[in-house]
């Protein structure tokens, strides 16, 4: 019983009705059935051709199946063959065809190393462009939502800022007193080594002096807690991002950057410039004692230096620093953690990324300050 698409006259398959995708299941189907009778034809010997002419309607998904039967090279030449046929399914025919014969593996193109290297430093270019605009613009929602609580004390998350500062400032006074007192004694060594040829070891206490209050104290203060307390805001951020709490605040009507971001920013607001002030007095602390036992310079020659020679404008200028610095490093350290996907592969990522980014900002700022502050005379 001929089918509906196919019919068998003798040695002629005549192909017929409407080969779309509506009808595709059940061409796929008939064409199964008459492939199994036609291959049993041909290995007893017979030949068959194929007719198009009573084709009616003709798809690209319905030339794949007459492309399968007919094969790639017969439908290249459809036009010998098949004239009947109307030009524009003949047309798509054989573009199809000619798809279909063409080869998958194509060859990249070759690109020099000069292009391709080019090109990555544009990639790159473009995705740092876009990073500084995400963080420009999420500087400026943090200002906003600041402002507005302001004027509205009873909004403030006192006890979230209270233990965020215990966490990121409180905890880390002992690290940071540590570091800075062994930097202070290198300090104060490298600098005796090299005054000591011009017969000027006093100054060593000038030169840790003026360090320490300007530029170590506050900066090695800034790039622990970028280390310590901005991947710390990341991964939490990132981690109630993963499991979906922060969708749940705002499905609760809660303002993540007041209950999240604004907490973290202030904590560091308060703590930045106390570590920094630990900080300084640390850094003192290790030249003073190498001072002592190196250069015999006892603790009140020390002191009396320090009030004779070095004004208080180089502390304030180095303390002033501190907010900014504690601005970008929160702000940064909750960005990347609002950017996290949902896997942990993208919370350490991110993690890292905030790490970076939050020490390179912090040493760009202190050396665009520091050119201000030494054309300004301070």
């Amino acid at each position: 019983m001929p089918s509906e698409w196919i019919a068998r006259h003798d040695q002629t398959i005549a192909l017929q009705g409407e080969w779309t995708l509506a009808n595709y299941r059940d061409i796929k189907s008939a064409l199964s059935h008459h492939t199994a009778k036609t291959q049993a034809r041909k290995e007893a010997g017979g030949d068959e051709s194929v007719s198009l002419e009573a084709i009616t309607r003709l798809d690209t998904a319905g030339a794949i199946l007459v492309i399968e039967l007919i094969g790639i090279e017969k439908a290249q030449k459809v036009s010998d063959w098949a004239s009947e046929l109307p030009k524009e399914q003949q047309a798509l025919l054989v573009r199809i065809a000619e798809s279909m014969d063409a080869p998958l593996d194509v060859e990249p193109p070759s690109y020099s190393r000069i292009s391709q290297a080019l090109a990555t430093v544009g990639v790159h270019v473009v995705g740092l462009w876009s990073q500084q605009r995400q963080l420009l613009a999420f500087i400026g929602l943090v200002m906003a939502t600041l402002f507005q609580l302001i004027l509205r004390p009873r909004r403030w998350r006192v006890t979230a800022t209270v233990a965020h500062v215990q966490q990121s400032g409180l905890n880390a006074v002992p690290i940071v007193a540590l570091l800075t007192f062994m930097v202070g004694a290198v300090v104060a060594f490298l600098g005796a080594t090299v005054l000591q040829d011009f017969g000027a070891t006093v100054y060593t206490i000038d030169l840790v002096a003026f360090s320490f209050l300007r530029e170590f104290g506050v900066l090695l203060a800034a790039i622990l807690l970028a280390g310590r307390t901005a991947s710390a805001f990341t991964a939490q951020i990132g981690a109630m991002k993963s499991n979906e709490e922060i969708d749940a605040l705002q499905a609760q009507g809660l303002d993540p950057i007041e209950l999240l971001v604004l907490p973290r920013v202030m904590a560091m607001l308060i703590s930045l410039p106390m570590l920094a002030f630990v900080g300084m007095l640390s850094g003192l602390a290790g030249g003073a004692m190498v001072a002592a036992l190196s250069l015999d310079i006892s603790l009140t020659q020390f002191i009396n230096t320090l009030q004779k020679d070095v004004s208080v404008t180089h502390f304030l200028v180095g303390l002033s620093k501190a907010p900014v610095f504690a601005f970008v490093i929160a702000v940064i350290g909750c960005l990347e953690g609002f950017k996290v996907s949902g896997s942990a592969q993208s919370v350490g990522a991110h993690t890292t990324s905030s790490v970076v980014q939050s020490i390179f900002m912090v040493i760009l700022i202190d050396a665009l300050a520091a050119l201000f502050f030494m054309e300004m005379g301070w």
